[in-house]
């Protein structure tokens, strides 16, 4: 099998600008850019690279999710918006975490609402040909109020809401640190699946101990963790990406696996970022190339 291996753009690599951001993703073998806006100079930036885009991000999502039925109505209006922008550009993933305005909004309640604002958005997908790609990562604490972060999520809003146009950002390392089987999410939704993140979670045995699931007290040992767990490139966590790769070419996910880099110890300079790119992507490769 053969998926496109790309990545999320992170800070430092990102400052040197689209066109020297994607010539140097190219450079490094990758073959997507998933990109915070898709626009014209964007667009133009990986067609002289030769780098294809992946996801997009959305814009407006805390505000679809807003207690204020006019703010919502609004980011409707924009959010379909940017849809079209998208496909006239050519693109089709629109990357969203569905995290909402108000953080202590019960996941309950936020569920009420999107139930209520989303099929319009999703009808607007289906006329342009744009997929949306849900990520589960859960929120900040101490509320973790993002919608669709666990597979009891996934199902209510998958019934809710059949169109394929409406699906997931499979990303392991949220459900690795949510003791949630990744494998087994793989089986029963894999068909939802419209985009894919590498991106790994180490759990910290010593620390799990120490704090259990619940955020650490006195403030957590490394980057990109709350206490029992840390996100990690590829390969340094506990994510089976052999597993993963032949799971996904059994259900026929041909789209990109595209590197998020969280990890401390690849964070903080250009060099570090470029590394973990690298280490990342060549991970990754020995499955999904």
């Amino acid at each position: 099998m053969s998926n496109p291996i790309g990545m999320r753009i992170p800070p430092k690599i990102g400052a040197e600008g689209i066109a020297r951001t994607a010539r140097w993703a190219a450079e490094a073998g990758l073959d997507i850019l998933d990109v915070p806006e898709l626009t014209p100079e964007v667009k133009q930036a990986c067609e002289q690279a030769g780098i294809g885009i992946g996801s997009i991000d959305a814009k407006h999502t805390s505000r679809l999710l807003s207690r204020d039925e006019a703010v919502r109505q609004g980011a409707v209006e924009a959010q379909k918006k940017q849809m079209s922008d998208i496909a006239e550009q050519g693109g089709s993933v629109l990357f969203m975490c569905l995290v909402p305005e108000d953080l202590t909004l019960p996941r309950k309640e936020g569920f009420a609402i999107w139930k209520d604002t989303f099929p319009e958005l999703v009808h607007h997908a289906e006329q342009t040909g744009i997929y949306m790609a849900i990520e589960g990562w859960p929120g900040p604490a101490p509320y973790y109020p993002t919608l669709g972060c666990t597979p009891e999520m996934w199902r209510a809003m998958f019934e809710a809401i059949p169109s394929r146009h409406f699906g997931l950002n499979y990303d392991p390392s949220h459900l690795v640190r949510l003791g949630i089987d990744y494998l087994r999410a793989l089986t029963e939704f894999g068909d939802r699946i419209v985009h894919c993140h590498g991106k790994d979670t180490e759990i910290l045995h010593d620390e799990l101990y120490e704090c259990g699931v619940l955020p650490s007290t006195f403030g957590e040992k490394y980057g990109f963790s709350e206490g029992s767990w840390r996100y990690t490139i590829p390969g340094h966590g506990d994510v089976e990406w052999s597993k993963v790769a032949v799971r996904l070419d059994r259900i026929g996910y041909k789209g990109a696996v595209s590197i998020e880099l969280e990890d401390h110890r690849y964070w903080g300079s250009l060099e570090a970022e470029r590394l973990g790119i690298v280490k990342a992507a060549g991970h990754l490769a020995k499955y999904f190339r």
